[in-house]
C-alpha cells in the first residue's frame, strides 16, 4: 500500500509556499505533503492536488457555482409562485444564510418587491442597512 503524506492547506501552506518561493515547484509541492510514495519506495509528487490547494487556499473558485454533488437542481436565486399561492425558498437559500429551524421573519410588501426581516429571539426586528 502506498505511503502519504498529510498535506497543508489554507494559511497553512500558504505561509510554506512563500518559505519555499526559492525551490523547485516539485520540491515546494513535497515540503507542503502533496507527494506519496510507491510499494517500491519511490516518491510520487501530486503536483496538480498542490496547485488545486494553492488555488482554494488563495479563494480562487475552481469550480463555477461551487462544489457540485451531482445531486439536485442548482440554486438560480429565483423562485416562483406555485398554483396554491404558496412561494417556497428551497434549504439551498436558508444553509447559505445560516438560518435555523424556527428562524421568523416579518414580512414587509412593496411594488413589486418583498422584503424578510428576520426577528429575533424577544420579537424585535433586527436592525439592517439597505
Amino acid at each position: 500500500m502506498p505511503e502519504t503524506a498529510i498535506p497543508l492547506s489554507g494559511k497553512a501552506l500558504l505561509q510554506k509556499v512563500r518559505e519555499c518561493a526559492q525551490m523547485p515547484r516539485r520540491e515546494t509541492a513535497k515540503a507542503c505533503g502533496y507527494y506519496s510514495k510507491t510499494k517500491d519506495g519511490q516518491i510520487r509528487v501530486n503536483l496538480t492536488d498542490f496547485y488545486d490547494a494553492v488555488l482554494a487556499a488563495r479563494g480562487v473558485p475552481l469550480e463555477p457555482g461551487g462544489v457540485k454533488d451531482g445531486r439536485g437542481r442548482e440554486p438560480t436565486f429565483r423562485v416562483s409562485v406555485h398554483k396554491n399561492g404558496q412561494i417556497v425558498i428551497g434549504s439551498t437559500y436558508t444553509e447559505q444564510m445560516g438560518l435555523k429551524s424556527g428562524d421568523e421573519f416579518e414580512i414587509k410588501l412593496g411594488y413589486k418587491h418583498i422584503h424578510l426581516k428576520q426577528v429575533d429571539s424577544n420579537g424585535e426586528i433586527s436592525i439592517e442597512e439597505e
